[in-house]
């Protein structure tokens, strides 16, 4: 690997010990992936946030690094809200290790915004170069913001975030991003009325068949909200950094990549729209859950407008960025009028919220993961849906 005298100073420890082992991470990782050089990037998300996931182990190696971030940084969700914790029933023990766990990124200068949509509030241009971990948030950058990032571990993604720098391989280079299998639904004509749930179900079987190639779908035309809920399935089921939408993702309008979609032989898949469907069941569900990815203004939006003047029957659980909270202190107070708790800082997942429970959801990406994740059983549905069930409609 090519290093410039910035990279050499750092891996010589000339910035001390912390940033030296960051600095051999992330070229120990560019040569596995036959990197030529480092590149700057402009912001860091960090993930191995929860207690749940990164455990003890995880938290005396963040406890013994030092040393300050030195681009934008943000950390993914946690496995419990930073104010109120208690009030949800999270154990005692979990909570003072998971605050611990945010102290040690803090002192690091690592943001506790704690979303796994860091691209609601900072400003992401096509092109930006990116060293991110969270899945959903890897392939929302990629393919509906024109971003370039990889999917970083936690410890390479916070050796980014101290040295400004990351490895140029996979998704940071051009001929790399090019689409390697199609979709197409049977029936397209039907998916003009599906809502982020059917393109999360989308996603699920997609992912599932694509694995880690980048797909291109055609004949559909999905909003910002489906994109987001079908790429976050498809990285949960398969591994999918990258996807297209034909004449609607930034990249398949850019005539280079246009003439490839054009021109290129690649395989294509018809997933049948009947298989969309059986993803939709009709299980007695202990509560409901929505946010996974994070709630947006949108989402908040209908929410409100679903629950205003009603009461929920079972545990609501909606999960949202603290950051949510501006400008929308109205539809806070309607969603809680109706006994919905939301959640802050939280990602179902890695939270010990929902263990065991049978958890109806919206999203494509809690219902692959919530098995294996909070050992819970999960049903899919819209917001509506997730409303109804919710209030005994």
């Amino acid at each position: 690997m090519q290093l410039d005298s910035y990279d050499q100073a750092l891996l010589n420890g000339e910035s001390g010990e912390t940033k030296q082992k960051m600095m051999e991470i992330l070229v120990s990782l560019g040569k596995i992936y036959n990197a030529e050089r480092l590149i700057e990037v402009k912001s860091v998300q960090v993930s191995g946030a929860s207690y749940k996931t990164i455990g003890d182990t995880g938290l005396e190696w963040l406890s013994s690094l030092s040393g300050k971030t030195v681009v934008p940084s943000y950390l993914n969700p946690i496995g419990m809200p930073r104010d109120g914790w208690e009030e949800l029933g999270i154990p005692k023990d979990f909570a003072q290790k998971q605050l611990e766990v945010n102290a040690a990124y803090a002192k690091l200068g690592i943001r506790l915004s704690c979303t796994c949509t860091p691209y609601y509030y900072t400003l992401i241009e096509r092109g930006d170069h990116l060293a991110w971990s969270e899945s959903s948030a890897v392939v929302y950058a990629n393919s509906v913001l024109g971003a370039r990032t990889n999917r970083e571990g936690g410890p390479s993604a916070l050796a980014a975030a101290l040295t400004g720098k990351t490895p140029e391989y996979g998704m940071h280079i051009v001929k790399n991003r090019l689409p390697q299998i199609d979709f197409v639904l049977s029936e397209p004509e039907a998916a003009k009325s599906w809502t982020p749930a059917e393109y999360g179900a989308l996603g699920i079987i997609a992912g599932a068949v694509a694995g880690d190639k980048i797909p291109l779908f055609k004949g559909i035309r999905p909003k910002s909200s489906m994109l987001k809920s079908m790429g976050a399935a498809m990285a949960a089921s398969g591994a999918v950094p990258l996807f297209h939408v034909e004449d609607i993702t930034p990249e398949a309008r850019f005539p280079f990549f246009k003439k490839h979609f054009e021109e290129d032989e690649r395989e294509e898949i018809v997933i049948e729209n009947s298989e969309i469907a059986e993803l939709f069941s009709d299980l007695e569900p202990d509560s409901v859950a929505v946010g996974c990815p994070h709630v947006s203004t949108e989402e908040l939006s209908e929410l409100a407008a679903l629950l205003e003047g009603k009461k929920v029957k079972l545990p609501f659980y909606v999960f949202a960025a603290a950051d949510s909270m501006k400008g929308n202190e109205e539809l806070y107070k309607i969603i809680a009028a109706s006994g919905a708790k939301i959640v802050h800082d939280t990602c179902m997942i890695v939270s010990p919220l929902l263990e065991g429970q049978t958890v109806m959801t919206n999203s494509g990406k809690a219902f692959t993961y919530l098995p294996g994740m909070c050992k819970a059983i999960p049903r899919l549905g819209t917001i509506a849906d997730c409303v109804k069930v919710g209030c005994g409609l």
